[in-house]
């Protein structure tokens, strides 16, 4: 409440928005404290409410009121958990918006079409909390799905829970492209980086980049962009290339390309940061294309299964729709013992 108290004080001062994107910043971290203190305070309300229910339940040997707090109990023990689960999004850059690239295994028609499944399911997850999803890139695949994606991911603690899903994601399945009818196993890999914030120190000289501009792809028709708008930039010292089409100007898709191009020098630091320790500690570093995290498998049976917490969930549909919590919650709490 203090840290509240603290940024409304700021944000009705005089010349408050003198610095739009420093007045936005603040805003979001109101918007976010204000959110966890209603969250406190349905959770206190429900909690009552509850008690309401549990008397007459007991007195009155009310069905009714019983009913009523069986699911009071459960819908309870979702918000505490969800709220536990927050708790445990203490790092840097966990509160920060997420970056997700998705890229096809081998496989060609099959994995493109994993792609563009795990795009699906991913943003139904992001869109059930309410958050925002854009499209920073996208290259179709040759006859169906997509052969990768870039996508930003706008909300509260977004780089927190996503990433629970870097790494290697494994699907069995009847291919609808056989015309045999064979079981296919498909692979494609995601990557999850934190989005860059404006006071983070990421130095890139301007000098050290090679620019191009193309033609970017389109479903076609009156869609086809005609001008050289999208972009793309080569990190020469790293080698890190990103490009962006999504924007129709060329200076909108320059600005989100050099956005990213920050966020994955963030990560190659990051990266760096975690192989020095690793030395120190003497572990083996995981090679991230074969650090196979997850199954889902469609035949001969139903079932998605986290090798790295053994949580199986049997409705694999559930799991497409967007239904990740508890796969994001395992993982978390997980790596919160290991490293406590």
């Amino acid at each position: 409440m203090e840290q509240i108290g603290k940024l409304e004080q700021e944000t009705s001062g005089a010349g408050f928005w003198d610095d739009p994107a420093e007045a936005q910043k603040i805003m979001q971290r109101l918007t976010g404290l204000q959110g966890k203190v209603k969250e406190f305070t349905d959770l206190e309300k429900a909690w009552e409410d509850g008690m309401v229910l549990q008397e007459l339940a007991a007195e009155e040997e009310d069905s009714w009121a019983l009913g009523e707090l069986k699911k009071s109990v459960r819908a309870l023990e979702k918000q505490v958990g969800n709220l536990e689960l927050a708790v445990l999004l203490s790092g840097p850059y966990d509160r920060n918006n997420a970056i997700v690239s998705l890229h096809a295994g081998a496989g060609g028609t099959e994995s493109q079409d994993w792609v563009q499944m795990l795009y699906r399911m991913y943003t139904r997850w992001a869109e059930n909390r309410g958050w925002k999803v854009d499209v920073l890139d996208l290259l179709p695949g040759d006859e169906a799905g997509v052969k990768s994606a870039t996508l930003e991911i706008v909300g509260e603690n977004a780089y927190g829970y996503l990433k629970a899903e870097k790494g290697v994601h494994r699907l069995v399945r009847i291919s609808p492209f056989d015309a045999s009818g064979r079981r296919h196993t498909s692979f494609a890999s995601v990557d999850v980086i934190p989005e860059v914030e404006e006071d983070v120190a990421i130095n890139i000289d301007p000098a050290e980049l090679r620019v191009d501009t193309y033609r970017s792809s389109g479903a076609g028709g009156q869609h086809v962009n005609k001008t050289d708008s999208a972009v793309r930039i080569t990190h020469i010292p790293t080698g890190i290339v990103v490009q962006c089409q999504n924007e129709r100007s060329q200076i909108s898709n320059r600005t989100k390309a050099m956005k990213l191009l920050q966020a994955k020098l963030l990560d190659l630091r990051m990266k760096e940061q975690e192989a020095e320790l690793a030395a120190v500690r003497g572990e083996q570093m995981d090679i991230a294309w074969g650090s196979q995290i997850r199954s889902y498998v469609f035949h001969p049976y139903s079932l998605v299964k986290d090798h790295r917490t053994n949580v199986e969930i049997g409705n694999v549909q559930a799991v497409m729709d967007g239904e990740l919590d508890e796969f994001v919650s395992a993982y978390l709490q997980k790596t919160a013992k290991e490293q406590g």
